[in-house]
């Protein structure tokens, strides 16, 4: 089974101590590389997570580069070509999809584009307004 994973995610897996951590790095570590991806979209919004967390959860751009690097060497890292995103701009607009919620409807564009059965993801609401092809696929780790 192909699986996609969403920032929520891998934000959580990051942090020891937040409420996803056991389930969100044990379903990580539990997909080899040919079966486990995410977006490119998704290293940059880890990135600026991990480097804008407040308090004590911050951490500089070097920690969240080797965490980055881990993500490399364990999940494929997919994204859409110019014309794939003109081609999901358009679908989203058809459903409706406004202001950040195109974020989510980005990395579902290409989880669809990657073949993954299913999207792992905290945030089931975001995603299940993208449609039935994405909603059939969610799945909370």
């Amino acid at each position: 089974m192909k699986a996609f994973f969403d920032t929520s995610v891998l934000v959580a897996a990051f942090y020891a101590d937040h409420e996803h951590h056991a389930a969100s790095l044990d379903l990580l570590v539990g997909f080899p590389k040919k079966v486990g991806c995410c977006a490119a979209h998704s290293l940059v919004e880890v990135y600026s997570t991990l480097t804008r967390m407040p308090g004590k959860h911050r951490v500089n751009g070097e920690q969240a580069m080797l965490f980055i690097a881990d993500l490399e060497e364990r999940l494929s890292i997919v994204g859409l070509d110019p014309h794939e995103y003109v081609a999901a701009l358009a679908g989203f607009a058809s459903l409706k999809i406004a202001g950040g919620a195109v974020y989510d409807a980005f990395l579902a564009a290409c989880a669809l584009n990657a073949r993954a059965e299913r999207i792992f993801t905290w945030n089931l609401r975001h995603y299940a307004q993208l449609g039935p092809e994405v909603a059939k696929r969610l799945k909370t780790p």
